[in-house]
């Protein structure tokens, strides 16, 4: 069979027991499943669920009658996303409006194979952001159809739309992703504004700070909870804030975040903080903090 779960010539890759056979193919679509998993719902952990379900699903109903296997779970995997973005939703309190999804971290050194999957077509932090700002339906729509080039008519019965109904979803959520800056494709350049805010952050350099921020920057930080978090505008106020927290600042390690230049703060062998940029121009346009202890305790720094 190719990619696609078509039969192919030249040998039977069904030999042995029909699971055996699910499972192999399964692996094979892992990776592109928890990517969608991962633009779907901004967490790793939960993407890890999700896909794991859609294990659980093929391998009670089989794979008999699907001349597309790696289409069929994908759109399995963003049903089961769907499904728990309307519950989270349903749980989350309206209260909290400052949502910085779980992001992907790695040595400045570079991304290993995996992450390059997870993260291709540059999935950074702020459009993660941005994603959490849309309806589920118009997220599934818009991941699936824009990210993963899947048919309209394809999402129309998970979303339980006309195709017409869920181009609208997708045509709504683009409209929102287009708002958002974009940045330096200029990757070293943005590790020197990123390794000069730190510098300056490091030495309580109010002038430096200001250099390198955007007048009209954005901070938004999630703490976890209402008191923890908040959202800042404009240059000076950021900068008020990050001088507020330069006694961290010396626990702070430069990372790729999203694959694109960012740091991590670790105390203790536990992450504190990790902090995504945006940069345009030469200058950082948003910086997104993740400081909710419960799920930096999910990530990884032993790295770092």
């Amino acid at each position: 069979m190719d990619e696609f779960g078509q039969q192919t010539e030249g040998g039977n890759e069904k030999d042995g027991s029909e699971s055996e056979w699910l499972a192999r193919r399964f692996e094979e679509n892992r990776g592109h499943l928890r990517a969608v998993a991962y633009r779907m719902l901004g967490s790793l952990t939960e993407a890890d669920d999700a896909v794991q379900e859609s294990w659980l699903r093929l391998s009670r109903s089989g794979a008999d009658g699907v001349n597309n296997l790696g289409g069929w779970l994908t759109t399995v995997v963003g049903r089961v996303c769907l499904d728990m973005l309307r519950t989270r939703k349903a749980l989350r309190e309206d209260s909290l409006e400052v949502h910085v999804p779980e992001p992907v971290i790695s040595r400045e050194e570079g991304i290993d194979p995996e992450q390059e999957v997870l993260l291709a077509d540059s999935v950074g932090l702020a459009l993660l952001v941005v994603l959490e700002t849309l309806a589920p339906a118009e997220r599934l729509a818009f991941v699936l159809h824009d990210m993963f080039a899947v048919p309209f008519d394809d999402i129309a019965p998970i979303v339980e739309r006309t195709p017409a109904a869920t181009r609208q979803l997708a045509s709504r959520a683009r409209r929102r992703v287009q708002g958002t800056a974009a940045p330096d494709a200029d990757l070293p350049r943005q590790r020197e504004v990123v390794h000069a805010f730190l510098a300056a952050s490091r030495n309580g350099d109010f002038d430096a700070l200001l250099a390198v921020l955007d007048p009209e920057v954005l901070l938004r930080a999630d703490g976890g909870t209402v008191d923890l978090s908040k959202v800042v505008r404009g240059a000076r106020a950021v900068v008020q804030q990050a001088l507020m927290f330069s006694r961290l600042a010396h626990l702070a390690r430069p990372a790729l975040v999203n694959g694109v230049p960012g740091v991590v703060t670790v105390q203790n062998g536990r992450a504190v903080a990790v902090m995504g940029f945006t940069i345009a121009d030469g200058r950082v346009v948003e910086i997104n903090i993740l400081a909710d202890a419960e799920r930096l305790g999910r990530l990884d720094v032993t790295a770092f």
